[in-house]
């Protein structure tokens, strides 16, 4: 069988996406999953997405990791979704689609290439040392430090992901270092189990972690810059917990091709 897929990518973030509107193929063939994502032996990219129909949403998205396992939310693959969504004509200006986490409400520009996607709300944030503990649909370890670009996120990044604390359950590992302007964020994600160019929930994370961090509260705008390139996180924060936040950046069309599978 040839199944055929698209390339999307968010600052740098790479997925594969498939129409399975039809239940033409198994998404929880674990197997497949990580040999599409394989970046020798594949397609290659950092997760893979399914998009589905669900009664009572524009659509529903299935995300994987490039270990071809379940994953929680990923903020970059739910704006590639939209963008891909928006190239199927499921949706146009904007959409709600359910994904694990609940719904998710999406707009993409009119070009479609700019998506700004509503994340859940968030209540709570807890402190590991000097370093910050969320979720925004993934869970995060945040760590404020300096000269991050010259750091070893791979190395340092990995040997957290697989600490006494969170080696069971895993958690994405990201470090930040305040730039005055906007934050420079590297991220070390687990399911893909290296650094990332992007990692959209961690992004939020940040963003929402600096903000606690610096008491500030109402309405804030956030710039971050991350390997792959740019993302801008809104949101409000009345003291005691985060709503109405989003995260904007680029969704971007690679290439389309078929596979045997």
């Amino acid at each position: 069988m040839k199944l055929k897929f698209y390339k999307y990518e968010g600052a740098g973030n790479d997925f594969i996406l498939v129409d399975n509107r039809e239940n033409l193929v198994d998404p929880n063939n674990a197997d497949l999953n990580s040999r599409l994502c394989h970046r020798h032996f594949g397609i290659g990219a950092d997760g893979i997405m399914f998009l589905q129909n669900k009664e009572g949403f524009d659509f529903e998205m299935l995300y994987f990791n490039a270990d071809g396992r379940p994953s929680t939310m990923c903020g970059n693959g739910g704006r590639c979704i939209t963008a891909f969504a928006k190239h199927l004509c499921v949706m146009h200006g904007e959409a709600t689609f359910l994904a694990v986490d609940g719904p998710h409400h999406a707009k993409i520009s009119e070009d479609g290439t700019w998506v700004s996607l509503k994340m859940i709300d968030v209540d709570t944030v807890t402190t590991d040392g000097e370093a910050f503990v969320l979720n925004t649909g993934s869970p995060h370890y945040i760590l404020p430090t300096d000269q991050l670009r010259e750091k070893d996120v791979y190395k340092e990044g990995k040997t957290i992901r697989n600490s006494d604390t969170y080696r069971k359950e895993g958690i994405n590992v990201n470090f930040v270092e305040d730039l005055g302007n906007k934050y420079l964020v590297r991220t070390f994600e687990r399911g893909v189990e290296d650094e990332t160019f992007a990692c959209g929930t961690g992004a939020t994370a940040v963003a929402l972690a600096m903000a606690k961090h610096k008491q500030l509260t109402g309405d804030i705008t956030t710039p971050i810059e991350v390997l792959g390139g740019n993302l801008i996180i809104r949101f409000h924060y009345d003291g005691q917990r985060f709503t109405n936040i989003y995260l904007e950046g680029p969704a971007k069309f690679v290439f389309s091709g078929e596979i045997e599978i």
